[in-house]
């Protein structure tokens, strides 16, 4: 298990995908002492014009990892040492 890694999910307000992937980066965070952050893209004027159509998006370590859907399986992989 390791917690060098960070999490990081994009969402913004009223959007249902975005309930469903914290519910995923929440539970598998959690269960690896991962470190995770949530962000609104509507903050952000950068965001917006960069993620505005991908929503919910995750980043590990600031790299983009997956959008739309988080895939539960992936991400654990993902986070893998």
């Amino acid at each position: 298990m390791t917690a060098a890694h960070t999490i990081t999910l994009l969402s913004r307000p009223g959007c249902h995908l975005c309930d469903e992937a914290r519910a995923v980066v929440a539970r598998v965070a959690d269960e690896l002492g991962v470190a995770w952050t949530e962000r609104d893209i509507t903050e952000s004027q950068q965001d917006l014009r960069d993620y505005g159509e991908m929503i919910p998006v995750t980043l590990i370590d600031g790299v983009q990892h997956d959008f739309w859907r988080v895939d539960e399986t992936r991400l654990r992989r993902a986070l893998d040492v």
